[in-house]
């Protein structure tokens, strides 16, 4: 199973942006899709995740900002950024579990996002 992460990159604050994570290999069920960020010298938090019902789970800091969206024919989960912030910098991981085929969570490789003020 490979997740390949896009949309990363430098912006100004109150800038957006859109990340985007295609999951490949043998899947046949992907439950829970979510993003998570890590900044330097921090913990990696939950930033926002998706069920395969469509039922979503925000963070406080990027609620009303951010807004996560999957698209299960692509296996693509999505994490749109608006109004962004410079404390919104940090590297984004996504994550997925899958049920059947190859079952198990997984996480890419991350991409960085940068908000200068």
């Amino acid at each position: 199973v490979q997740l390949v992460e896009s949309g990363g990159g430098l912006v100004q604050a109150g800038g957006s942006l859109r990340l985007s994570c295609a999951v490949f290999g043998s899947i046949f069920g992907i439950t829970t899709m979510g993003w998570y960020r890590q900044a330097p010298g921090k913990q990696r938090e939950l930033v926002a995740d998706i069920t395969s019902g469509g039922s979503t789970n925000y963070l406080d800091s990027v609620k009303d900002r951010f807004t996560i969206s999957r698209d299960n024919a692509k296996n693509t989960v999505y994490l749109q950024m608006n109004s962004l912030k410079p404390e919104d910098t940090a590297v984004y991981f996504c994550n997925v579990n899958v049920a059947w085929g190859t079952p198990g969570n997984y996480w890419g490789q991350g991409t960085q996002v940068t908000v200068s003020s």
